[in-house]
């Protein structure tokens, strides 16, 4: 049976194409892609999609992807009725709490204002953390919101810390680590467990040999 698989496009796009192709998958079309919506593999009885991250998992949940590889940052925010299957140890950044130098919004005295594009993990944080924070949703350059006033802090996902170090801005709390995960359709996994597992043991094989590369240099 065909697999569909829903690759994320941008940040993670590469390192997941790249994976694919040392498993021996044909994923050129992938790479010299032009206009094709829609990529056969040249070897494995798969297709391919990109779609933005958000739209990922959408893909997935209704089955229209069997298996999708998405950042966990998107997971978090998102739908749940998929199964998370495997850690892919690529595209590594996290989640963290940031603000105006010698600002911390997390020790400000009462009511706290957060700008991000991720206001479900923001306010599961800092409802664990027990403060008051109004949370605003930034859908463009949440750096700029301390900077003009209207945040206290933002939480944001960053890989090295630059951009906002350029703004001005300074790290306080790490929220999440994240990386690229593998989300499977609940139906496919039951229908096509045997091409999925494949896949899944093919990629885990990858993950694994990178770990041992990066363990020996």
């Amino acid at each position: 049976m065909s697999l569909s698989i829903a690759l994320t496009k941008g940040r993670l796009e590469k390192t997941t194409v790249d994976m694919l192709k040392e498993c021996g998958y044909g994923v050129d079309g992938v790479i010299h892609k032009n206009r094709e919506l829609v990529i056969a593999d040249t070897v494995k009885d798969i297709r391919y999609f990109l779609v933005k991250s958000n739209d990922c998992i959408t893909y997935v949940e209704h089955g229209v992807a069997d298996v999708g590889i998405v950042g966990k940052d998107t997971l978090m925010e998102g739908g749940k009725d998929y199964y998370e299957m495997l850690d892919l140890e690529c595209g590594k950044c996290r989640f963290v709490v940031a603000g105006l130098k010698d600002k911390n919004p997390l020790h400000k005295v009462g009511h706290i204002t957060i700008g991000t594009k991720y206001p479900k993990i923001t306010q599961e944080y800092f409802q664990k953390k027990g403060l008051d924070a109004e949370i605003i949703k930034i859908d463009g350059s949440v750096e700029l919101s301390p900077l003009l006033g209207l945040c206290d802090g933002i939480v944001d996902i960053t890989e090295t810390g630059t951009t906002l170090r350029e703004n001005g801005l300074v790290i306080y709390d790490t929220v999440a680590e994240v990386s690229a995960r593998v989300i499977v359709n609940k139906v496919s996994f039951k229908m096509k467990k045997k091409e999925v597992m494949q896949l899944l043991q093919d990629l885990e094989r990858i993950v694994q040999k990178n770990a041992s590369r990066n363990q020996s240099e």
